[in-house]
């Protein structure tokens, strides 16, 4: 397994080990694995572009999930993206047929996918209507080409597209929604993108999780899979949070144009002063389009259930305030 150490490689990797799996866990280095440890995980220092890494972390597996991938929607290095996950992504491949894997899973994401009208979600087949809004759509999208040649060969590889993922877990840049979860629950959010009514699709993390595994289990080779979740306005989004947190929140629309100038300042700031900014132009221009989804393929396919909006959030909620908690009592002690 590639990605291990990320946000949903983590509890895929536990889950599977908790069910008597063997798990070969690549890792760049072993000081991020403190917090993962368990008898049936086996970590192997490596790297995506050392195939010689992969030959030996891949050796004796029969199946292969592949999570690991540059996901920063800004970089200093844009090429990073190709490297990570296109020629990262055939090596691993390659490693897998080196070793007779018997099956591979390649994670890639909803954003390949265009954008949707209300009531008219977006699936498998839809061709895609808009161009990128970043390099890590685009080399997924690549990636998920390059992977649909070599399963056409004879490689059995499956995709999964998780949609906006959210729930309990590692609070890192790839856990967006939950750490936007986060600063509601302390009262810090402030701002409802656009006029509120755009729809996203929101996946809670064990469906994920378990969308993964059953994609191993009863995938087709070659066919992607949406795993994704309960399509929502960012009205009923922040609704629903308002139930579950301490203090509903009075939050301010901010117009799109609005977003466009500070899209347009930040990467200015960025492009001088070599700063990381808080959103490109690019991505504040996808606040116009609905990104609803439809994973009613994964349901019949792969017999994937989905949790609701009220019922993830609550639980993400409940993570939050147990984690305040124990933040608390740490300090103390």
């Amino acid at each position: 397994m590639t990605g291990a150490t990320g946000y949903i490689g983590r509890l895929l990797a536990q889950k599977l080990a908790e069910q008597g799996h063997t798990i070969h866990a690549l890792c760049r280095s072993t000081s991020q694995t403190q917090d993962l440890q368990h008898p049936n995980i086996h970590f192997f220092e490596g790297d995506l572009l050392k195939p010689e890494s992969l030959d030996k972390a891949m050796a004796s597996c029969e199946q292969a999930y592949h999570l690991a991938a540059f996901a920063k929607v800004f970089t200093k290095r844009p090429e990073l993206h190709d490297e990570i996950n296109v020629e990262g992504t055939l090596n691993v491949l390659a490693a897998a047929k080196k070793a007779g894997v018997q099956r591979t899973v390649f994670t890639s994401t909803g954003g390949v996918f265009g954008f949707s009208s209300p009531g008219n979600p977006v699936n498998e087949d839809t061709p895609r209507n808009i161009d990128f809004f970043n390099h890590y759509e685009r080399t997924k999208t690549e990636a998920e080409e390059k992977i649909r040649e070599l399963a056409a060969q004879g490689q059995d590889i499956v995709i999964v597209n998780p949609t906006r993922v959210y729930g309990p877990g590692l609070l890192s840049e790839s856990n967006a929604a939950t750490r936007l979860m986060q600063l509601y629950y302390k009262g810090k959010w402030k701002m409802s993108p656009g006029d509120g009514t755009k729809l996203g699709n929101y996946v809670f993390v064990n469906d994920v999780v378990d969308g993964h595994m059953l994609a191993m289990e009863k995938g087709r080779s070659g066919e992607r899979y949406i795993i994704g979740g309960i399509n929502a306005s960012y009205k009923e989004l922040f609704d629903t949070l308002g139930k579950y947190a301490p203090k509903k929140l009075k939050l301010i629309n901010a117009p799109v144009w609005l977003m466009l100038t500070v899209a347009n300042f930040e990467l200015a700031k960025a492009k001088l002063f070599g700063m990381k900014p808080l959103i490109t132009p690019k991505y504040a221009q996808k606040y116009t389009y609905h990104w609803g989804l439809s994973s009613v393929k994964a349901e019949k396919e792969l017999g994937y259930k989905i949790t609701s909006l009220d019922d993830g959030i609550r639980q993400t909620i409940e993570w939050l305030a147990a984690l305040e908690k124990d933040e608390a009592q740490t300090a103390k002690a």
